[in-house]
């Protein structure tokens, strides 16, 4: 079957090699597009044809909607196929697409308005009848407002960005000293990754499950959804596992939730691959939180359990096909997840770990899935976002996939970077994960850490040193066919070190000297803001600056009580890994 004769994917990494493997089974052409900073990446080479569309940064290659669509032309492609990110949900590019004669093979440019406004949406839903989490559906204008809305609802609250998603414009706030700070933030952060400043309120529900729901919907009106996926575990509000069937859904609300998703999807017109995301509390209660107006990152577990390719479901949709299958006919068999391989490092709170890979194998065998961008010898680039693979399994049932995507996890190996192999390894033996629940306070843990980092050397026992600062690892090697112990002393991981040096000055015992009075920052990026002035007197833990990397904020602060001196960097500055931002000194008296 041929639909379109050729069609360009507009984004990079795994997602663009994904889409690729289904166009080439359609009987498609593929054309890959690349910046400067991706010649040598794996989708440029995974497609028939590829074209530069100018420098690393974002806004001069993959947003540069003008030049995408006359690679377009020039190509002859007949679609455009936008994955996540970048352009998936703008709603003027669908526009442009469809003016160029050129196929938008995503939802119609009207719903990607409504539901890109999170204002709009929520007032599109509560007016169809669909549960919304109570707070705004206006922008507000000021932090006075959001205090006021604060004592109003209850703290805590969240502010969001209008036009936000993927945990990007969206700060929690916990009391009216807050307020400022947050509104800015999240402001700023709408600004800068959606073009959009526009902020709105709404409760902030502790602790609950993040469950969302697949839907299809075609061009004649068909509408239904795939069950639904638990997206509990996050960190920084960005998602790191995924699994469906959800722990904490049953048949009857499996069903209700299935039904909102639909409903939503007709509320706006829908057409394609969409997800409606929504909060389930603890007494069982479902809000929509918003629709997602692309095909998702986590899209991989569904096709899993459903045995559909929803990639081919978008071609087919796109080509003015109905739906291939009705609501009776959809099948969920067995339990997937899928764990999200960033490269980031869990020891130093997440931070981007761009760089090369110098050695890479996937894991294999039965139930196993690697949707991968990146090879040996990839280059990952701090430009962009930390994903480089996803790792994806399928089981008879929790426990049996539970135990397979181990299995693979200790099969993985990349080199050369920090990646969140061991992170996943320990969240996966950790009593909650296996329980099910919610992992509230679990992720972002020193003690994940410290067994995150032990896991990311698989064959390694690891032993601290009496003194603390050491740890002495024991590997197996092998000599002329005989394999000895072979015992090393390594400096303990810079958590460890941060944990030392707190529990001294906490402890009355603190070590005059044990901090460096220079503040650097751990990562390369952007400062986006600075929050201190020269002479200004801060506590430890007060926020210094805001350093962007790899498309995230990266709060850097405060190692010690102390005067700022010595100030070094401006917004807008870029800064590299071990640069100094300020001095926090301490009066020797």
């Amino acid at each position: 079957m041929t639909v379109f004769s050729k069609v360009l994917v507009a984004n990079r990494g795994e997602i663009a090699v994904r889409i690729f493997r289904t166009l080439r089974e359609l009987g498609i052409g593929t054309v890959a597009v690349y910046s400067e900073a991706d010649r040598g990446s794996l989708h440029v080479a995974a497609a028939d044809e590829a074209y530069l569309i100018g420098p690393g940064p974002p806004a001069e290659s993959y947003l540069n909607q003008e030049r995408l669509l006359e690679t377009a032309a020039r190509a002859r492609a007949e679609a455009i196929h936008p994955g996540y990110g970048f352009l998936a949900e703008n709603a003027s590019f669908a526009r442009a697409c469809e003016a160029a004669g050129v196929t938008w093979i995503g939802p119609p440019p009207e719903a990607i308005e409504v539901m890109g406004s999170k204002t709009a949406a929520r007032e599109a839903m509560q007016a169809a009848g669909v549960p919304i989490v109570p707070g705004t559906t206006a922008a507000i204008d000021s932090a006075d407002e959001v205090v006021r809305l604060g004592d109003e609802i209850g703290w805590p609250i969240a502010i969001k960005a209008s036009a936000g998603g993927g945990g990007k414009g969206l700060k929690v706030v916990n009391g009216p000293d807050e307020a400022g700070r947050a509104f800015e933030s999240a402001r700023r952060e709408g600004e800068a990754y959606f073009s959009d400043p526009a902020v709105y309120v709404e409760r902030y529900l502790e602790d609950p499950r993040h469950v969302e729901v697949q839907v299809l919907a075609d061009a004649e009106g068909n509408v239904i959804h795939l069950g639904e996926r638990d997206c509990t575990i996050q960190r920084r509000h960005q998602k790191l596992v995924e699994e469906t069937p959800s722990p904490a859904v049953g048949a009857e609300l499996r069903k209700r939730i299935g039904e909102i998703g639909v409903e939503a999807a007709r509320a706006v017109g829908y057409r394609s691959a969409g997800t409606i995301e929504g909060l389930l509390d603890r007494e069982g209660n479902y809000f929509f939180l918003e629709m997602n107006t692309r095909i998702q990152v986590e899209h991989t577990v569904t096709e899993l359990v459903t045995g559909l390719d929803l990639v081919r479901e978008q071609v087919l949709i796109a080509a003015g096909e109905q739906l291939s299958l009705r609501q009776e006919d959809v099948r969920l068999a067995g339990h997937s997840f899928e764990c999200r391989i960033n490269a980031e490092d869990p020891s130093k709170g997440f931070l981007p770990s761009p760089g090369r890979i110098t050695s890479y194998r996937e894991p294999g065998g039965p139930g196993v899935r690697v949707d991968s961008g990146v090879t040996a010898g990839s280059e990952v680039v701090g430009l962009y976002d930390p994903l480089i693979a996803k790792l994806v399994v399928h089981g008879i049932d929790r426990e049996h996939a539970r135990r397979r995507m181990l299995r693979a996890l200790d099969e993985y190996e990349i080199g050369g970077i920090k990646t969140l192999l061991g992170f996943h390894k320990a969240l996966l033996e950790h009593p909650c994960f296996v329980a099910g629940e919610t992992c509230h306070g679990v992720v972002e843990s020193e003690e994940l850490a410290e067994r995150a980092e032990q896991l990311s050397h698989s064959t390694t026992k690891v032993a601290v040193s009496p003194d603390g600062r050491l740890r002495e690892r024991v590997s197996a090697v092998e000599l002329d066919g005989r394999r000895y112990e072979v015992k090393t002393l390594v400096p303990e991981p810079p958590y460890a070190e941060l944990a030392r040096r707190r529990r001294e000055r906490t402890g009355g015992g603190a070590h005059h000297g044990a901090a460096k009075d220079a503040l650097v920052t751990p990562m390369q990026g952007t400062v986006l803001a600075v929050e201190v002035e020269e002479g200004e007197e801060v506590r430890a833990g007060q926020v210094i600056c805001i350093v962007e990397a790899m498309k995230m904020e990266n709060e850097i602060t405060a190692h010690r009580d102390g005067t700022i001196t010595e100030l070094a960097v401006i917004p807008g500055q870029a800064v590299t890994t071990g640069q100094v931002i300020c001095v926090v000194a301490q009066d020797d008296a």
